[in-house]
């Protein structure tokens, strides 16, 4: 029996902007399992970065449950809530979020840092991910030092660094070309083989979200009956 990692349950979320309500979900529910990589598409607006922000526990639904692992996380307390996203979970961002005056290295080993591992430990294991992730060479250098492409390999090694059970990608390759954007996909399929990650990947682009193994679409605030 598959082992559900996230689940939402009946999610709404409002935004109240200008005195005008704005309806960004609209009752979604979502099962995911240990090691599943699946997709989500759609048009912008549709609801999916605010979808995964609820999942990844950034925003409170105005209404639902989000569940992680069995756990309905909303009693859980704000320092719960961190040590929870701390340790089981890895984002990556369209805009890399890269720490401008750290090396590559550093930016890698601070996710490790914040759960006290030893800094022997925490450099070697960010050494390593540098490595198997190609920046070998490039790991001393800043982001201002590195391409597009090496700055998002970066984010997915920071993202891994504490070997979480769930990673969450919002338009990982909004800011790549064509030819890196192959790779950072190709990449996600070799993480989610080699690591056992569950993916929840967001993205515009239909050719990203073949890498996962299953691809939802989202239509205002909810997911389209017909697959994608």
């Amino acid at each position: 029996m598959n082992e559900i990692i996230i689940e939402t349950r009946n999610l709404h979320k409002v935004f109240n902007i200008g005195g005008q309500e704005i309806k960004a979900l609209n009752g979604v529910d979502l099962k995911v399992n240990r090691g599943e990589f699946i997709s989500i598409i759609g048009p912008s607006g549709s609801g999916k970065t605010t979808l995964l922000n609820l999942i990844g526990l950034l925003e409170q639904p105005s209404e639902g449950t989000v569940l992680f692992e069995g756990q309905d996380v909303s009693g859980l307390k704000e320092s719960e809530l961190d040590d929870l996203r701390l340790k089981q979970m890895g984002f990556i961002f369209q805009t890399f979020n890269l720490m401008a005056t750290f090396t590559a290295l550093e930016n890698v080993t601070f996710p490790m840092e914040m759960t006290r591992m030893p800094e022997k430990e925490r450099t070697e294991r960010a050494g390593t991910l540098l490595e198997r992730l190609g920046l070998g060479g490039r790991m001393h250098h800043k982001p201002r030092e590195l391409s597009a492409g090496e700055s998002q390999r970066v984010a997915i090694a920071r993202a891994i660094a504490n070997e979480p059970t769930l990673l969450l990608a919002d338009e990982p390759t909004g800011n790549l070309d064509s030819s890196t954007t192959r790779e950072i996909a190709e990449l996600l399929q070799r993480l989610n083989t080699e690591y056992g990650i569950a993916i929840i990947l967001v993205t515009h682009d239909n050719q990203v979200a073949q890498a996962a193994a299953r691809t939802l679409r989202m239509v205002d605030g909810r997911f389209d009956s017909d697959p994608a």
